[in-house]
């Protein structure tokens, strides 16, 4: 009986240890730790959640995380108010040279596809590169599924490790995406990134919310 009050005491202390290890990126009230790094006043706080807003002829906006992170586990939960709206959420992300007038340059990295519109064929959960203008998953490996539901929230879960990112939606396993070793070498670490499609002139507004953001670091000594 001792033997086994000591183990579950352990296996608590195990828990609370792991659990005090989660990181709240949003705090629920404002977007301190956060700046927007290229349009200004998409995003506000509204009922607990970060609501972003695609604005006609705005261009494509992102809500980026003031610290950088290279390996970890990531959660969140996004609702498409609107599902005429693309979004995603960067990883590991940076800006490139601002150019002109610019006070950020444009974001770039490894981006967790956020999609709507087909929720019959959705491709949520595969990894495309933001201002690479390609896909990170091949191809071959981006089967459409249903996992993404319309109109409610959605659960994200993120584990990039090394050269290798693995998405879950719902509780169901997306896709582990291995990386290519010249994106990975410039993206290996970077901000945390809310995105909003541009859309076009005419259109709109069209909303996305996000709420129950949390990071875990991983050790690479692990």
């Amino acid at each position: 009986m001792k033997l086994l009050f000591i183990l579950s005491l352990s296996l608590i202390s195990t828990l609370i240890a792991e659990e005090s290890n989660w990181l709240e990126l949003f705090n629920g009230k404002n977007l301190d730790g956060w700046t927007e790094k290229t349009k200004e006043g998409s995003f506000r706080v509204e009922d607990g959640a970060i609501i972003g807003t695609a604005k006609s002829g705005l261009g494509t906006t992102f809500l980026c995380s003031n610290k950088d992170y290279t390996d970890f586990e990531l959660e969140f939960e996004t609702k498409l108010i609107n599902n005429e709206v693309n979004s995603g959420v960067q990883i590991r992300s940076k800006t490139q040279e601002p150019k002109g007038s610019q006070k950020y340059g444009s974001v770039c990295g490894p981006q967790i596809e956020v999609g709507g519109r087909n929720y019959a064929k959705n491709s949520s959960g595969y990894i495309y590169g933001q201002a690479w203008k390609t896909w990170l998953t091949p191809k071959e490996q981006r089967k459409p599924h249903q996992f993404l539901k319309d109109g409610e929230w959605n659960h994200f879960r993120v584990v990039a490790l090394g050269d290798q990112i693995t998405t879950w939606l719902n509780g169901n396993k997306v896709i582990t995406t291995t990386v290519p070793a010249e994106r990975h070498s410039t993206n290996s670490s970077g901000f945390i990134g809310l995105q909003i499609h541009g859309i076009k002139k005419g259109t709109g507004p069209f909303q996305i919310a996000w709420k129950n953001i949390k990071i875990k670091e991983i050790s690479s000594k692990q």
